[in-house]
Order: structure tokens, then C-alpha cells, then sequence
């Protein structure tokens, strides 16, 4: 005979977790980084990441000049142009006849 749980004893076990992984050291250097990160989203800051553009950079000169076309209506697309290649239109010759 099997034996049954109640749904007690269940939950009980169910909520008794071991801890995972390395544990956290409170005083490192990424972990005073990501308390000071949630802190500033607490208070509804802007939080920048990565390497500030160079405003007179020739990318930038680029992403300015499509924003402008973008705000004109014209439809920007990606990638290369295609080519159309024209079609060869083969003529029979005509049969010439000798009179």
C-alpha cells in the first residue's frame, strides 16, 4: 500500500528552498553598482549605458539625415539596393529567300 500526504504536509515541503548558486557578497563592488542602479529607478532617473556618441561623428551625421528624411515621409529602406536586370528580348532572325 502506498501512503497519501495531506495537502498540508505538501505545501510544507514545498516551501523549504536551499539557496542556489554563490552566495552574494553585499560589499562588491557589482552589487553597490545594482543597489545604486534600483535606487535611481526608484526615484524615476534616466539611466544611461554604454559609450556616449560623438555628436560630429560621420554615423551620427548619417542617423541625423535619415531622421530628417523619416520626418519628411520618405520610406527608408534597408540593406542593398536591388538590381533589375533587363531583359533579353530574343528576335528570330528572317528567313531571307533567294529569287
Amino acid at each position: 500500500m502506498s501512503q497519501t500526504t495531506t495537502n498540508s504536509e505538501a505545501v510544507a515541503v514545498a516551501t523549504e528552498v536551499k539557496q542556489l548558486g554563490r552566495p552574494v557578497n553585499a560589499n562588491s563592488v557589482r552589487q553597490q553598482k545594482l543597489a545604486k542602479v534600483a535606487e535611481l529607478k526608484a526615484q524615476g532617473l534616466e539611466i544611461k549605458r554604454g559609450r556616449k556618441p560623438v555628436e560630429t561623428s560621420k554615423n551620427q551625421a548619417k542617423l541625423a539625415r535619415f531622421e530628417a528624411l523619416r520626418a519628411q515621409g520618405v520610406e527608408i529602406k534597408r540593406g542593398r539596393p536591388k538590381v533589375v536586370k533587363a531583359e533579353v528580348v530574343a528576335v528570330e532572325p528572317e528567313m531571307v529567300t533567294a529569287d
